[in-house]
């Protein structure tokens, strides 16, 4: 016991300044206690806590260790509770004297409500007081959560009685607990007490019915399940005080749909929710799914008082493998034509009552007998699981008539524990094999042989045969033709294949690809219907020597004063034969001419290589000889050829390259036509230099130019130029101090042209435009300067042509025609309105 010491209190009577709280106390204990009422005196009180309940102990009781409930007992009669009141304690506020003295707290035990109470309301909970009311007014009020806070007026307080009262029903799932303050102050509204707290508790009642976080649950167990097994939970939610009865939620089956094999394969934990097989016998084959109403009750599963609800429970029965895969026949039988393949000849059919398309259902078939090379395989049927015996690889009548397999059956997944395999699974399987008619083949495709080139016509090379396969039922003749010759060198006897020649083979040729010539022949037999097959026959050609080289090259050139040493031209031979019969070449001079050996000389390089040159000290004029030179292979006998190479003999720079001069003279001109050809081409470049200073094309004189830039200045490039081409020459005065005249004329006058001046290398100071302007004026007063009139005959025609001479046209800028209108036709002819409508100074 823990003893607190409080205000005295003596029976009988109440004094002010005190609580009177018993008929509080006994409002919040199911202990009846005594009447005892405050006065203000020094005797001193305990309170006692038992267990978890705290009670005021009479004074008489106070140095007693324990409490008698004994004699609490023998006091019931005398307890009379008074409306509960609360008194303010502490330190009293003084106007004129300030803190009289601190009194000790009360403990103000909370206040108890029932939740969804029926009233009649306001209901009173509690009168709150203080010892000052019999000398001053006081004013009551209280603050706090459901008094002057949301939500508002829940709790309210008369200011002048301090009666507290809450005006609705309250609901502990939405609010358990409210914390309030009361409050005394005077008629000014100055506090005469501090605030005592006020705690009320909402008390739960069992006003909320378990809720299923689902209306429907989905599980699942294998079949065959032992007792025990979990398959899954459930649970319910209640609102109510989870620490009372009130929400302590229990579970049970209401009801199971079907009841096979028994109305109770399941049960559930009440407590926890976890739903668990009961008892054995579950199988997908007869039952795959159950059906289950699941209870949830509060007030600890309590039917007559407690609220309860419901849910389902969909409990799905999964598949295992515990039906082994069953043939429907223990035998089956196909046929098949032989030399087919992906031909289905039998098919399996297999029952299994395990879920269909899973891989407890799923067949796998296999051949463990009767076919050991491979012929056949067995494909599963992804839609109806039958087994398809298939041929991927031809079988042969003539070979196998027949074929007797042993073919078992299982699932791709295995069988389950204790599940063993069916005398089903297993089976037999007869294939028959179909003759046809078979094509005729050779044994030996392609067939090689071996042959010198060159053999004669109506040589026999070899008998290309066939056979036929048929040769149990069928008895057949063959027939053979040719199908494909590219040369059409031979031909094959139409009943015995004998290849005989039509031509000369020639290893040369086009045809024949690394020394072999191939062709196909057909082999065809007298089936009904017929059947053919091909053969290839390959001819290796042996060369002989039947191609003589050739010299390479045709044409060459040789300096006619060089290093005999290093002078000369490399020469080599060609030939279309292989070794042997090909190099080593041998390089011989012909004796006749007896020129060519006294000129010229072959020395050997390698053994396909030779060097042709002029003798030492023999000199020959540039021009270009034909020198015939004998080639030899090695061949056995040997072949030659006298083939011809054209020198050509030229001055050489000391580079070894034909200059200009040697390159002309060595084209066969002589010396005079030389040197005629020279002074003419001089006398060209002078009379060009001389006519070629105001005649430049307009494209490419830069003066005349207008250079175009898509930037502010030109590149590099475009200020690489000459600048004298743009310089004034010192004087024109000898072509402006021509006399006047007629500057234009049907033909070019016969007179000297005129010589302008060379323009100094050094730039002139002189303005460029009237250097311009100058040169315009000199074009325009030199009668020798085109453009002029002329006429140009482009065909003639004869004499008395109808058509007038252009000469009556009078190009002069003098006359009475005015040219001022070019001004107008905008830049493009300002050129010519400079030149011809500018005036006589232009």
């Amino acid at each position: 016991m823990l003893f607190q010491k409080q205000p005295t209190v003596t029976k009988g009577k109440t004094a002010p300044g005190c609580l009177s709280w018993w008929g509080q106390a006994a409002l919040h204990t199911s202990i009846p206690l005594p009447h005892y009422s405050c006065v203000k005196t020094h005797v001193a009180i305990f309170r006692v806590t038992i267990s978890d309940n705290k009670e005021m102990v009479p004074p008489e009781l106070a140095a007693k260790e324990t409490y008698d409930f004994a004699e609490r007992k023998e006091r019931k009669e005398a307890f009379q509770a008074p409306p509960p009141v609360i008194m303010f304690s502490g330190s009293r506020l003084n106007s004129s004297k300030g803190l009289r003295r601190q009194k000790r707290d009360w403990v103000i035990p909370p206040i108890n409500v029932a939740e969804n109470s029926r009233g009649p309301f306001p209901q009173m909970l509690v009168s709150i007081r203080s010892d000052q009311d019999q000398d001053i007014s006081i004013r009551y009020s209280i603050t706090g959560v459901g008094a002057d806070q949301p939500p508002n007026e829940v709790f309210n307080i008369d200011p002048v009685l301090g009666k507290m009262f809450v005006t609705k029903p309250l609901d502990r799932e939405h609010r358990s607990s409210y914390h309030l303050r009361a409050h005394a102050v005077d008629m000014n509204g100055n506090q005469v007490e501090n605030p005592i707290d006020l705690y009320i508790f909402v008390i739960d009642m069992n006003d909320n019915r378990p809720e299923f976080k689902n209306q429907v649950y989905n599980g699942s167990v294998d079949e065959g399940s032992k007792p025990g097994t979990p398959v899954m939970h459930v649970s319910a939610f209640d609102a109510d005080d989870n620490t009372t009865a009130n929400g302590m939620v229990r579970y049970r089956i209401l009801s199971q749909m079907p009841h096979s094999p028994i109305p109770n394969m399941f049960t559930i934990n009440s407590e926890t929710g976890d739903i668990v097989t009961v008892a054995p016998g579950l199988d997908r084959e007869k039952v795959s799914q159950y059906t289950i109403i699941v209870q949830a009750t509060d007030m600890e599963g309590n039917l007559n008082f407690g609220l309860s609800n419901t849910a389902t429970a969909i409990i799905t029965v999964t598949d295992i493998n515990d039906n082994p895969p069953m043939l429907t026949s223990r035998t089956f039988s196909g046929e098949v034509p032989e030399n087919r393949v992906d031909v289905v000849v039998a098919n399996l059919t297999v029952i299994d009552a395990d879920q269909q398309h899973s891989p407890n259902w799923n067949a796998v078939y296999r051949i463990i007998s009767g076919d050991p090379s491979g012929h056949f395989t067995i494909r599963t049927d992804p839609v109806s699981n039958d087994g398809m015996v298939t041929v991927v690889k031809p079988v042969d009548f003539e070979m196998n008539r027949a074929f007797m397999l042993t073919v078992v059956v299982s699932n791709q997944a295995h069988l389950a524990s204790g599940i063993q395999s069916s005398l089903q699974s297993t089976a037999g399987v007869t294939i028959s094999v179909q003759d046809v008619n078979e094509p005729p083949y050779f044994p030996t495709n392609p067939k090689h042989i071996r042959f010198e080139e060159g053999v004669p016509a109506g040589t026999s090379l070899t008998t290309f045969s066939a056979s036929d396969p048929d040769r149990l039922q069928m008895q057949q003749t063959i027939r053979y033709s040719k199908l494909n010759d590219p040369a059409d060198w031979l031909s094959i006897n139409r009943t015995n294949g004998q290849i005989i020649t039509t031509a000369m083979l020639d290893r040369e040729s086009i045809y024949v690809k690394n020394n072999i010539y191939e062709a196909t022949f057909l082999a065809t037999d007298n089936g009904s219907p017929a059947a053919s097959g091909t053969g290839t026959l390959q001819i290796y050609l042996i060369d002989i020597n039947d191609n003589s080289p050739a010299l390479i090259p045709k044409e060459s050139q040789i300096c006619e004063r060089m290093n005999r040493n290093v002078n000369g031209v490399n020469i080599t031979a060609a030939d279309a034969d292989t070794d042997p019969n090909a190099g080593p070449f041998v390089f011989e001079l012909p004796n006749f001419p007896t020129s060519i050996r006294r000129n010229w000389t072959i020395s050997r390089i390698s053994g396909d290589y030779a060097r042709l040159g002029l003798r030492y000290q023999v000199y020959l004029e540039p021009g270009v000889y034909e020198v015939p030179v004998i080639v030899s292979d090695s061949g056995n006998p040997p072949l030659s050829n006298r083939s011809v190479i054209k020198v050509k003999v030229c001055p050489c720079d000391e580079n070894g390259d034909c200059t200009t001069l040697g390159a002309v003279a060595a084209a066969g001109l002589g010396t005079g036509a030389i040197i005629s050809i020279l002074i003419c081409i001089i006398i060209l470049l002078k009379k060009e230099r001389q006519t070629k200073q105001l005649l430049i094309d307009p494209e490419d004189d830069v003066r005349d130019n207008i250079l175009k830039y898509d930037e502010e200045g030109g590149g590099e490039e475009d200020q690489d130029y000459d600048l004298s081409q743009l310089q004034q020459p010192d004087s024109l005065e000898h072509i402006m101090s021509k006399p006047p005249g007629v500057r234009r004329v049907d033909e070019r006058p016969i007179i000297p042209e005129s010589q302008y001046p060379i323009r100094a290398v050094v730039p002139h100071p002189g303005d460029i435009g009237d250097f311009i302007h100058e040169g315009l004026r000199a074009a325009d007063n030199d009668p020798t300067a085109p453009p002029y009139d002329s006429l140009l005959v482009f065909d003639y025609e004869g004499s008395g042509s109808t058509a007038g001479s252009v000469s009556s046209l009078n190009s002069s800028s003098t006359g009475d025609q005015d040219y001022d209108y070019l001004n107008d036709w905008g830049p493009r002819f300002k050129k010519l309105a400079d030149m011809y409508g500018g005036g006589d100074d232009d």
